[in-house]
């Protein structure tokens, strides 16, 4: 950017503007259109946008000579308003720039008038809506004219100044939207006052509260040729003012949204107001006072004599002086005045002939510099337009700062310079005066500003950040003894910021080179919480098993980021610190492995515990077993083996009766090795246990001989468990009957008589007899008399049972004999005109096609045929075909199998040929030839049931009536086939209804 160009500049628009209508005596400007007032009446308007122009007489019919005192444009350049003075008399016209005539405003005779406000923010091409004029005795009309009505639609007073009459100098309006209506914002100067005016509604009602109350006014002393009021518009809105007063130029800034109020009630929307007085333009000299003003966004265009000076309206100061270049005809009288064109941009200064155009290069260019000069940073900044500015901003206030003393806040703003220091210089700066605090503030500030691509220097900031915070919190701890208990101390504080630090930073760190440094300055609980940080969590959980704090490590450890492995690794520590929490925390987890801990657990166990103390290890073992159904069998033998080793065998009786296995289909009764609790339990001495495992063994003998060491009454459970084995469960009892009567040391009658009743519970398993032997050689016989006897009687009871089923079976092989015999002789009745069930020829009429039936003998000259009891009959060809077409349907196998034995007799039948009247003896039926054999299967599989009423015939109710199994069928079906026929175009007739 071309930082020597001027700000200003000034061109010659038109040299000859009046075209010898007189001289200029007033201009306005609006949207590219610049309208003059000429001495003798004449109004010429120049569209710069369209390159045109055209003039209008406004002294038609009046006598004498006629001048332009005032015309007005809006800012879109349509409406104009001018006021004609001459002959005694004043008229206000208005024209549109589509007319060639002007319309008198008749309502408006007689009044001069100074000043317009249009309503901005409403006013169309068509319309001006609400329009404010003041007149020359400090008057206000509100007046509204549409185009297209060629009149003014009304023109109504509004308010007048009654107690300090002066001419109205100048006039703006504001409107602002609002829920409950429009609020106008009305300013009004006079020469020595500035007025203010606001409410919500029409005009005329806001204007009439005033009759009320007083007006808001600024009065300032001092006289001034001629009183201006500017309003400078940023995106069709006023954002600040200007008055051209007698005291100096009066400015400020303009919120129409603000909620302040002043004393007397009205909305207050001026602020931050200031008085430029004219003194600071003289340099020394005699104060000159401008003779026009036009306002631009930054400074303020100010006319003294022939030249334009411009004031920055931030500093006061006079930037730049413009010059004109004026004809020999205009020295006479010089610049008249000055105006602006707040929809082009541009200014505008005019002689009695000739048209200057101002225009603006980028006047916001330098005002970062004149607000850094003024010390307000902020607008400074926001006025840069590029870093190398940002960063002298920056730099003064970090020079500033740093010169104050303020090392901290100079850190900030050394942190946020990119480009005009280097990161060197500004730590040196730091060093040279031992500020560490501050340097470490430079380097987080420089961390936030730096990009996410400087990783390198990321890294090595942080480091150094790192490093001056464990320096720091050293030096605390060194100057405070009681820093660690007070949890207000600066101390705490650096501790907290450090952590919030490294959990920050814990991305762009290096690990390693971190946490030497940490372990170099002493600080574990730092380096704790940063490996936690960095997911390190072996570090984290070994310092709290140091540190004794099992439930911090089992936090730790119960989070899903950290691997399951580290449970097994640390499983044994914890469990011997604290055995609850730990089994607490297994229980708790769903992803653990029981058998891993396996090591663990046995290595806790093989430890002393006290006598009533909960073992943990049984409680999560019995977890596993009970609730997980686990199978490991490692699991079950390690819990077995702790049942074993307590003094109470019941929880252990109570885990080898259990069937864990049964929980799954099919699954095993236990998972643990019987083998292995067989030695446990005989090692500890749990005989109890031990019988129970020989009995699941199967070792019913060693479980008895076990059980009798310890309870008779254990053994005789054991024998009566076995069932399935008559004999075995015998010998069981006999051993128990041994032992019952070889350890019975009362009398020998009592010893008997105790005998006597234990073959009572056997429940007649063993007799008199089988316990006889152990008895000793010279019992007496007397003894036993009753048992003796009891004995005989159930023998006799099972001799006669026996003679009786002998007796039984006898009789039912008479009876076999018997029906053998009627079988032999069995025949059946069949009429002559008797018909076959299939082909519904004669059963008895001699057919060619029957004679040699497939292994069947003729009767006589008949064909073969079966008769059923129920009296149906058939050939035994049309049976056969019959059947095995009704078979194939539902058991292909059996059809084929039938097929088979026809094929079998068909071959056999010319070796071996029976009669066709042979009669079935008893010596036959054993010595069946291979013909009848075969023919014997061929009846079973034909004839074993009627096919008309037995099941092929219910099976056939399923089946549909006709099946495609032959070529008539086949043909029958197709004939019931539904086939599209093509019927052509077809038509749709509607009927009517």
């Amino acid at each position: 950017m071309d930082q020597g160009r001027q700000v200003f500049m000034v061109d010659l628009l038109e040299r000859y503007a009046a075209k010898g209508r007189g001289v200029v005596t007033c201009m306005a400007a609006g949207n590219d259109v610049i309208v003059l007032g000429t001495s003798k009446g004449w109004v010429i308007r120049y569209d710069f946008g369209v390159g045109d122009s055209n003039d209008i007489d406004l002294s038609l019919g009046r006598s004498g000579e006629q001048s332009i005192h005032r015309v007005f444009v809006d800012p879109g350049g349509s409406h104009c308003i001018a006021t004609v003075v001459g002959g005694g008399a004043t008229d206000t016209f208005y024209t549109h720039a589509k007319w060639s005539k002007p319309r008198l405003l008749g309502r408006l005779k007689g009044l001069v008038v100074n000043a317009i406000a249009w309503n901005r923010q409403q006013i169309t091409e068509a319309s001006t809506r609400e329009v404010i004029l003041g007149t020359e005795n400090g008057q206000l009309y509100e007046l509204a004219v549409d185009e297209k009505d060629k009149k003014e639609k009304y023109i109504k007073p509004l308010f007048e100044l009654t107690e300090l009459p002066e001419a109205i100098m100048g006039l703006q309006m504001e409107t602002a939207s609002l829920m409950n209506g429009t609020r106008y914002y009305v300013m009004a100067v006079t020469p020595t006052r500035l007025y203010s005016f606001t409410g919500i509604g029409s005009l005329e009602t806001v204007f009439a509260t005033y009759l009320e109350r007083a007006v808001h006014f600024m009065e300032l002393p001092g006289e001034i040729p001629n009183s201006e009021l500017h309003f400078f518009m940023k995106q069709r809105r006023a954002v600040h003012f200007a008055w051209l007063s007698g005291a100096g130029i009066y400015h400020g800034g303009l919120n129409f949204g603000a909620q302040l109020s002043s004393p007397n009630g009205d909305q207050n929307f001026v602020e931050n107001k200031a008085l430029l007085d004219y003194s600071k333009l003289s340099n020394g000299a005699e104060v000159v006072k401008p003779s026009s003003m036009a306002v631009s966004e930054f400074h303020f265009l100010l006319l003294i004599g022939n030249k334009v000076k411009v004031v920055n309206r931030i500093s006061e100061q006079i930037v730049e002086e413009l010059q004109f270049d004026l004809t020999s005809e205009s020295n006479s009288r010089g610049i008249i005045g000055l105006c602006s064109d707040a929809s082009a941009g541009l200014f505008y200064a005019y002689d009695q002939n000739s048209i200057f155009q101002v225009s603006v290069n980028d006047e916001g260019r330098n005002m970062w510099k004149v607000y850094l000069d003024m010390k307000e940073y902020a607008a400074a900044l926001a006025h840069c337009r590029d870093p190398l500015q940002r960063d002298r901003v920056y730099l003064v206030q970090a020079e500033a700062a740093f010169n104050s003393k303020d090392f901290l806040r100079a850190a900030s703003f050394y942190a946020k310079i990119n480009y005009i220091l280097s990161f060197e210089e500004i730590t040196l700066k730091f060093i040279s005066v031992s500020e560490q605090d501050a340097l470490r503030t430079f380097l987080l500030r420089k961390l936030d500003n730096l990009a996410k691509d400087d990783k390198c220097q990321i890294t090595m900031i942080s480091t150094w950040a790192t490093e001056l915070y464990l320096d720091k919190i050293n030096r605390l701890l060194l100057e405070d003894d009681t820093a660690l208990e007070n949890r207000n101390s600066e101390y705490q504080s650096i501790i907290r910021e450090f952590c919030a630090f490294l959990s920050d930073c814990k991305d762009v760190l290096d690990e390693a080179t971190t946490m030497r440094l940490l372990e170099s300055y002493g600080r574990v609980e730092e380096l704790v919480y940063f490996a936690s940080l960095k997911e390190q969590y072996e570090i984290v959980v070994h310092h709290y098993i140091q540190q004794g704090e099992a439930k911090k490590a089992l936090e730790v450890l119960r989070k899903p980021s950290v691997p399951v492995d580290l449970q097994y690794k640390f499983a044994p520590d914890l469990i011997a610190l604290d055995a609850y929490e730990t089994v607490e925390s297994w229980m708790a987890s769903n992803n653990l492995n029981p058998r891993k801990l396996i090591p663990a657990m046995m290595r806790y166990s093989s430890e002393p515990h006290a006598k009533n103390e909960t073992h943990e290890v049984i409680k999560y073992l019995e977890f596993c077993v009970n609730r997980l159904h686990n199978e490991d069998p490692g699991i079950h033998n390690l819990l077995l083996s702790l049942y074993a080793k307590q003094e109470d065998d019941s929880a252990l009786l109570r885990f080898l009766q259990c069937k864990f296995g049964k929980v799954l289909e099919n699954g095993p009764e236990f998972f643990y090795d019987p083998k292995f609790a067989l030695r446990l339990c005989l090692k500890e001495k749990r005989m109890r246990a031990c019988v129970h495992i020989y009995s699941m063994m199967s070792m019913h003998e060693e479980a008895v001989a076990l059980a009798l060491q310890v309870d008779p009454e254990l053994a005789m459970a054991e024998a009566d468990k076995v069932e399935d084995d008559e004999d075995m469960r015998k010998k069981l009892w006999l051993m128990v009957a041994k032992h019952v009567i070889e350890q019975e040391k009362g009398t020998k009658r009592e010893n008997i008589r105790k005998a006597i009743a234990f073959l009572k519970e056997t429940d007649g398993l063993l007799k008199i007899e089988d316990i006889l032997p152990f008895f000793p050689d010279f019992a007496l016989i007397d003894d036993f008399k009753e048992a003796i006897c009891s004995s005989l009687e159930d023998y006799n009871k099972q001799i006669e049972l026996l003679k009786q089923e002998m007796n039984d079976a006898t009789h039912g092989a008479d009876n076999i004999r018997n029906d053998i015999s009627a079988l032999a002789q069995r025949y059946a009745v069949i009429d002559r005109d008797e018909e076959c069930g299939v082909c519904r020829r004669k059963i008895l009429t001699v057919a060619m096609d029957y004679r040699m039936a497939r292994g069947y003998t003729s009767v006589g000259p008949m064909a073969p045929f079966y008769v059923f009891p129920c009296g149906h009959a058939f050939h035994s060809l049309c049976l056969i075909t019959h059947v095995t077409q009704l078979t194939r349907r539902t058991d292909e196998t059996q059809a084929e199998r039938i097929l088979d034995l026809q094929k079998q007799l068909t071959l056999l039948r010319s070796e071996s040929r029976e009669e066709p009247n042979s009669v079935l003896t008893e010596d036959s039926i054993t010595s069946l030839s291979p013909v009848e054999k075969l023919r014997s299967q061929l009846d079973d599989a034909v004839a074993s049931e009627c096919p008309f009423c037995g099941d092929l015939m219910i099976c056939e109710i399923s089946l549909p009536f006709i099946q495609p199994s032959t070529p008539e069928e086949e043909k029958e079906v197709m004939s019931w086939e539904i086939k599209p026929q093509n019927l052509g175009p077809q038509r749709s007739f509607s009927l009517g209804v």
